[in-house]
């Protein structure tokens, strides 16, 4: 059983969180120039085994996309064609990522140049949407 990965896709840059090799915990992996992140994987997959790749579905207050989605859609496009054969990936709903993020960087004690890290904030959100990912998966099976 591979890992899981959740990417939260920016314009600039994509924050990248991973579980364990038992899908217990989700951490922090790295945060990647978007124009990057194909090789990132690349070189990243060569060495650790993942099943399935979260990224984040841009919705908003409606549940309609939002207009992150026309950037998104072709950075998915691009990313499936270098993915290897039975890596799929998987849309979750990304909102509030970010705010948790920030709040979650709060509450550990982080000051406010810490928080200023928007690298740090893009790891924070991704591994806050692997967790939820985590969590829905496990409530539904």
């Amino acid at each position: 059983m591979g890992r899981i990965m959740a990417i939260d896709l920016g314009r600039r840059r994509c924050g990248i969180a991973v579980t364990d090799s038992m899908r217990i915990v989700a951490t922090p992996l790295a945060t990647v120039e978007t124009s990057r992140l194909n090789q990132f994987l690349t070189e990243y997959l060569s060495r650790e085994s993942v099943d399935i790749i979260v990224a984040g579905k841009p919705v908003d207050m409606s549940g309609n996309p939002s207009d992150c989605t026309r950037y998104i859609e072709p950075a998915l496009q691009r990313l499936r064609k270098v993915l290897p054969s039975g890596v799929k990936i998987e849309r979750y709903d990304e909102r509030f990522t970010s705010s948790l993020a920030h709040r979650a960087m709060i509450d550990s004690g982080m000051t406010r140049t810490q928080r200023r890290d928007k690298e740090a904030v893009d790891r924070m959100a991704a591994t806050i949407m692997l967790n939820d990912y985590l969590s829905s998966k496990q409530y539904q099976g």
